[in-house]
């Protein structure tokens, strides 16, 4: 496997565990679960929801992808693109925390 493979898949892995991080400390705090709608709120929250939404996004579209499989029976080309969705989603925000991380000298 090349150097760039393991890169991806540790960018991917990243990105994944950021996510989740996001929405457990969202859920603890607010003790609702992260959404899109977020981004109603309107005014400063709206704003500060952007950036939070850029790294909790591939977690809030696996959950709502695996319960609209669950719940109504959605067809699978929907949940296999939510879910390529997702990946690419946590492969980009991966590869920012990442760089992020190695500015720092990690």
């Amino acid at each position: 496997m090349s150097l760039l493979s393991l890169q991806l898949i540790h960018s991917l892995a990243l990105g994944f565990a950021v996510a989740g991080l996001f929405v457990a400390l969202y859920r603890v705090l607010t003790e609702k679960p992260a959404s899109f709608r977020l981004l109603q709120t309107g005014g400063f929250g709206a704003v500060l929801a952007v950036p939070f939404l850029a790294f909790a996004a591939p977690a809030i579209i696996i959950r709502n992808t695996i319960r609209g499989r669950l719940i109504e029976n959605r067809r699978f080309e929907f949940v296999f693109l939510a879910t390529v969705l997702a990946g690419i989603w946590s492969l980009m925000s991966g590869r920012v925390v990442a760089m992020v991380i190695m500015s720092f000298g990690f």
